[in-house]
């Protein structure tokens, strides 16, 4: 029963992921109910209501701002989702097969949109307001510059590591805040790539499988590959 943010946390590190926005997508979410529809036991969790304590949309900027155990990104089926620290190199492994940004890009696995926003992020976290603004990203790109980014997280390129609001001229913020983001060699540091390097595509695969079934019996191989593979 998740009644506040720390039984979330407490429970995301011992599943090790979970999808985030209220949907389990037929794997798996500690919170398994949208901001339209009641829970499923009693609790004083509610979406949207800016409660730090018992607001789910603002455990998402609050694992990253006062963790460095937990992931949060677009990461699987192009949705927002959870990865801890524990779980990461699994996933890596199993999408990124030891290989880095420059090497998928000459193999051609990483579109040319998703390289111009990575060569602008490499330097730096930045908001998605000024990626596009580095980028040279025009209006008409939106959508593919979208595309990008959701591409870069779900490949594991790029993580979400706050939020940023924006400000005129005259330092008056205005709109909504915009999402930053980093590489994930940042967010984690060389030792989660090293612990990846070590496992196997199989093994990784076989790994987080097992743990799927322990928090979802009934998902059928297909969801599972797919959950993974990304």
């Amino acid at each position: 029963m998740i009644n506040c943010y720390d039984d979330f946390v407490e429970a995301l590190l011992c599943a090790g992921f979970s999808m985030a926005g209220g949907r389990d997508d037929g794997i798996y979410a500690i919170i398994d109910w949208g901001w339209n529809e009641p829970p499923p036991y009693k609790t004083p969790v509610a979406w949207h209501t800016g409660k730090p304590e018992t607001d789910p949309w603002e455990w998402r900027m609050r694992v990253l701002e006062e963790r460095s155990d937990i992931a949060y990104a677009k990461l699987f089926f192009k949705k927002s989702g959870f990865i801890t620290k524990k779980w990461y190199p699994y996933f890596l492994a199993a999408r990124r097969d030891g290989l880095t940004f420059d090497e998928a890009y000459d193999g051609g696995t990483i579109s040319h949109f998703a390289k111009r926003i990575y060569d602008v992020v490499a330097d730096g976290a930045l908001p998605t307001h000024t990626i596009k603004q580095l980028g040279g990203f025009s209006r008409e790109d939106k959508a593919g510059f979208d595309r990008a980014l959701t591409e870069l997280q779900m490949k594991m390129h790029l993580t979400m590591c706050g939020c940023q609001q924006k400000q005129t001229m005259l330092g008056k913020e205005f709109a909504w805040a915009s999402t930053v983001l980093t590489t994930t060699e940042s967010f984690f540091g060389e030792s989660v790539f090293e612990e990846a390097d070590s496992i196997s595509k199989e093994a990784a695969f076989e790994k987080i499988k097992e743990q799927i079934l322990k928090l979802n019996p009934s998902v059928s191989d297909n969801k599972i590959k797919k959950f993974i593979y990304g």
